[in-house]
């Protein structure tokens, strides 16, 4: 069975456009990339003292359920040097699942819709660009919707290029 899933991914360590691509790229292997949107720069949150980020979204087809799609995501982390050292830090790479077909879950391991996407600016501006009209499961809201009644003080987001 495919399922359609939403991923953000994140960048602010060496050639941070050239992480986005390389996860992109082995991303590809556990299904078809559906949609990619274009990168943005984006300011740190939380952590500050940090380098910006380059941050996209993408949209992929894949046949693995929920658990296995993290365990592929976290793996590619690692695999690209990623070392969880400071919660929230710098990282060559990040993957998150922001959204599982319309399912809801919510387990020690795995949250799905992502919990903190209502609040993040770096994730909506390029989740619009590709799926304006996704409805968040629990929320109700388009992801549109989400964005629009974001507060303005949610961090700076420069639209750069698409990938």
């Amino acid at each position: 069975m495919k399922h359609i899933v939403y991923l953000s991914l994140g960048s602010n360590l060496d050639d941070r456009a050239a992480n986005l691509e390389e996860a992109i790229r082995r991303l590809e292997a556990f299904g078809k990339i559906t949609a990619k949107s274009s990168v943005y720069e984006t300011e740190p949150m939380e952590v500050e003292s940090q380098p910006w980020f380059l941050n996209c979204t993408i949209a992929m087809e894949t046949g693995m359920i929920a658990h296995q799609l993290l365990a592929t995501a976290l793996a590619i982390e690692q695999n690209m040097g990623r070392r969880r050292i400071l919660p929230k830090g710098p990282r060559t790479i990040d993957i998150d699942i922001l959204f599982f077909d319309d399912s809801v879950e919510d387990s020690e391991t795995l949250t799905i819709p992502h919990p903190s996407l209502p609040m993040r600016r770096f994730v909506l501006e390029p989740l619009a660009e590709i799926a304006p009209e996704f409805r968040h499961p629990v929320l109700k809201k388009t992801v549109r919707e989400m964005l629009e009644y974001l507060p303005s003080h949610t961090g700076t987001v420069r639209k750069l290029k698409p990938i």
